[in-house]
């Protein structure tokens, strides 16, 4: 079975996993693990990561080629929906016009939960700005749905809290919105390790986004290496479909016409 590619904003990727480029120890490891992990998209907090803005820094953009790599930038630190704005737009001055964005707008510093009210008044300006909205948010699929109406062109709800490592705790919910959507579904946020890329993508969703889950495994490299595996096989498992869940188990021969059988 022929898979489809996952299309975002009229651009066809082949790989469904998404990276961060935080948290590495140096530039060098960034490149490597990006490198690693096949991805064709990175994203950037333009808060914390010099991509051009600091011109006495070095540039993330040094180490990943634009040309190579579609460079998302993102409102990481943005605790209001004026913040993510105008950082939205400092990206786009950056990225010379560019409009693609990922916006999260947070509620606190603890728990790291998106502020639906602040993040659905940035991505209504945002959209009717001309940008081409990617939105961090809940694991509410009414509220996913919200976004997706409002123009937004791909919904990515949390799995578990951003850094947590927790993986997807909550897989009834993130079913049931790439059930109701017509954008794609990115989970982004709590994946702890391979089997979590695995298993978002076994629920339907179009690909996943994750930063902490390599760049703070014992080793970076070989980590991007394994969530690029991860996340084909368990889109794979997708499309081909898992066995329904049983209550009792069933002999995985056939015992009719078997000698051995007792008709007694």
């Amino acid at each position: 079975m022929k898979d489809k590619l996952l299309v975002i904003n009229n651009k066809q990727y082949t790989s469904r996993l998404i990276v961060g480029t935080g948290k590495y120890k140096d530039l060098q490891e960034t490149k490597l693990a990006v490198e690693a992990s096949s991805t064709e998209m990175v994203t950037v907090a333009i808060r914390r990561v010099n991509i051009g803005q600091d011109k006495n820094e070095k540039s993330l953009l040094d180490y990943v080629d634009p040309t190579k790599y579609t460079i998302l930038p993102n409102t990481a630190g943005c605790y209001t929906a004026e913040d993510a704005i105008r950082t939205c737009n400092l990206a786009s001055e950056i990225l010379n016009g560019e409009k693609l964005v990922k916006l999260e707008v947070l509620g606190d510093k603890k728990t790291l939960y998106p502020n639906i009210a602040e993040t659905l008044k940035a991505a209504n300006q945002l959209v009717k700005d001309g940008f081409k909205v990617m939105v961090y948010t809940t694991d509410d699929p009414l509220v996913a749905k919200e976004l997706e109406l409002q123009g937004c062109i791909c919904v990515m709800p949390l799995g578990a809290a951003i850094g947590s490592g927790m993986g997807i705790q909550n897989t009834y919910n993130i079913s049931t919105i790439v059930e109701n959507s017509e954008v794609p579904i990115i989970v982004d946020a709590g994946v702890g390790t391979a089997s979590d890329a695995t298993i978002a993508m076994e629920l339907g969703c179009d690909g996943v986004l994750m930063n902490t889950a390599i760049a703070c495994s014992s080793n970076p490299i070989l980590m991007a290496s394994a969530m690029k595996k991860a996340v084909e096989s368990g889109r794979e498992a997708f499309l081909a479909g898992r066995i329904p869940k049983k209550k009792y188990g069933s002999p995985s021969s056939p015992v009719e016409g078997n000698i051995f059988v007792d008709k007694e």
